[in-house]
Order: structure tokens, then sequence, then C-alpha cells
């Protein structure tokens, strides 16, 4: 998606690239560029170089430089073989992309990057996405509607089925739980297919977590039935001690370890409904940063609330949202550019 986004401003990209360069090559034109960043009293000062097979540096260049667009006209009145500036509308068409490809960038650091993030962080990147391609599909620029239509036609291609993993281990997440497809599956797919999915989810999620109290059962009956309960028999001395002891198993013993094993003890209610019924975390929480910093794997491991629910959460959240590496991510080349 990104490459059909700057495919749009191919020749503009070009014409940045040479003028970074050309400024860049000497010293003597350092200095004028520099002369004309202090008399226009810009923060920055520095213009950067990108590598062409990678998508963020042509990003971030791109975005460098457009700070600096009204310095470029007054540098090529200095310097008559510059003949790269970019024109007015250059630099508006430049600004409109980099709107909409910063979304990506962002999103592509958070989904991929070296922590390597858990899956429940990825519904809500997409969704920002996809919103942002169907608010600029209806732009009033043509430019910017023939650029992010080839984007959205990407996008609906790659996700017009729902992702039950992904969609699952959001809701996992205590900030977010069911509310976050009710949020974001009217904003990624077509209103009749909306409650479909919501629908497919929830059956997915509570099948699921059935299948983890089965093995919770399970569990529960093969411990009880191998355990034996042993008590001292009243009146009788402590196992430190030097004499001998007589130990018995009681009635009471035998009838505990039986009942374990045909009967054991059910949640009295299910674990997922009392996670839902116990709303966001957000609302419970002071701190705003804690919230948007908060690690859904930790949480679940210190909490103690329940039983089953965080043996099934530990399974999913410990998927990494993405196994490709950041540098892989943002490359615009081959395998072999990769390595």
């Amino acid at each position: 998606m990104v490459q059909d986004g700057l495919s749009e401003i191919e020749e503009i990209i070009h014409d940045i690239r040479a003028s970074v360069e050309f400024v860049n090559k000497t010293e003597g034109r350092r200095l004028i560029f520099g002369e004309i960043v202090h008399q226009l009293r810009l923060p920055e000062r520095v213009l950067i170089y990108d590598c062409k097979t990678r998508w963020n540096s042509t990003y971030e260049m791109l975005a460098c430089a457009l700070k600096f667009n009204e310095v470029f006209p007054r540098f090529k009145d200095r310097e008559p073989s510059y003949t790269f500036c970019p024109s007015t509308e250059d630099w508006e068409k430049v600004k409109k992309v980099c709107s909409i490809l910063g979304v990506f960038w962002n999103a592509t650091h958070i989904i991929s990057g070296s922590d390597y993030p858990t899956a429940n962080l990825y519904l809500n990147e997409v969704c920002r996405i996809k919103t942002l391609l169907d608010c600029k599909a209806n732009d009033e620029d043509n430019f910017i509607q023939a650029m992010v239509w080839k984007m959205k036609m990407k996008f609906d291609k790659y996700w017009g089925e729902c992702n039950l993993m992904m969609s699952i281990a959001a809701i996992l997440d205590p900030r977010l739980k069911i509310r976050v497809i009710n949020y974001c599956f009217p904003l990624i797919y077509p209103p009749h297919e909306v409650q479909a999915n919501i629908n497919k989810v929830r059956q997915a999620l509570y099948d699921l977590y059935a299948e983890y109290v089965e093995m919770h059962v399970s569990s529960s009956r093969d411990s009880g039935g191998s355990s034996q309960v042993v008590a001292n028999e009243p009146g009788s001395k402590s196992s430190n001690s030097s004499s001998s002891t007589m130990t018995h198993v009681t009635g009471m013993c035998e009838f505990l370890s039986h009942s374990a094993t045909v009967e054991p003890v059910q949640p009295e209610k299910n674990e997922l409904d009392i996670y839902f019924e116990d709303g966001l975390l957000s609302a419970m929480e002071k701190s705003s940063l804690d919230i948007v910093n908060l690690d859904a794997l930790k949480w679940w491991k210190s909490t103690t609330k329940y039983k089953i629910l965080p043996k099934m959460v530990a399974d999913i959240l410990a998927i990494p949202v993405s196994t490709v590496a950041l540098e892989a991510t943002f490359s615009a080349g081959t395998r072999a550019t990769w390595g």
C-alpha cells in the first residue's frame, strides 16, 4: 500500500533526493543553505538522505525536506546550477502524501518493533489505517483520491475476511475487551457484514474458552485421582519425632479423593462473562500513561482473579504480532536486498 502511495509522487521524490544530494555535496552549498535556514529562523538544520529500498527512510527524507520547503527556492536563486527545485504544487503533494504515510509509519513501528509486541495491538492499528483510507478516498483533491483508491483496493483484498485470532487477542486486552470489535468492525467491514463478524468472533472466543475449561477439568480430575490424603492419627507424635509414627487414611479423606475424580469443582460463573462484566481497565485506573503503555501479557500474569482465562491468554498473547523484522517490513526490495 505504501508503494502505491509513493508511486504517485515518484518524480517529485527524485527531485527532492537530488536536491538533498546537491546541497550536501560541498561545504559551500551547506553553508549557503544554512544561512537561509538561519534567516528564516527554522528550528531544523540538516537535510537527511534516504535509502531507496526502504520506504520508511524515503518517508523520513520527505518529511524532513518538507520543513525546508521555503529554503529551496531561495537556495536556487543563489545557486544557478541547482535545477531540481520542487514547485509549490509539488510540496503540497508531498505534504498530503506524508500525512497519509505517517499513519503507516507509526503502525509499522508498533506492530514490528524490536520487542515483538503481542497480537492484541494489531486490530486498532488496522482500524486506524482503514478509517484513514476511507476518509481520504472521498477527498476533494483528485490526486489524493487516485492515490488512496489504489491503497484501499489492496486493503480490502487482504482484510475482506475477518481475522479471528487478531480479534480475540484484542478482546483479551483488559483495556479493550468486547468493546473493541464493537468499535472497529463497523469501521473495517461493510454494514451488512458487521454483526455477522462480531457474532463469529464471540462464538470462536467462547468455543476456545470451552476447550480450556475442559483441559482444566481434566487436569483437576487427574491430579485429584492420583493424590492420597494422609492424616496423622490423633495423639501421634510429629513426623519429625525419632519414634515411628502411624498414619491412616480416614473415611473423610477417601470421600474427598473420590469426589475430586467424579465431581471436579467448576467455576461458579463463566470467567469470560466475569471478565466482560468487570468493565474496561481504563475506568479503574488513574494514570492514562500507564493505560497506554500497559503490557497486557504481564497484566494477566499478575492477576489472581481468574483460574482458566490466564492459561488461554498466555497461549494467545504469546503469539507475536509479526515475525518479520522491522527492517524487512520497511524494505521495498527483495529478500536478497534485505540480507
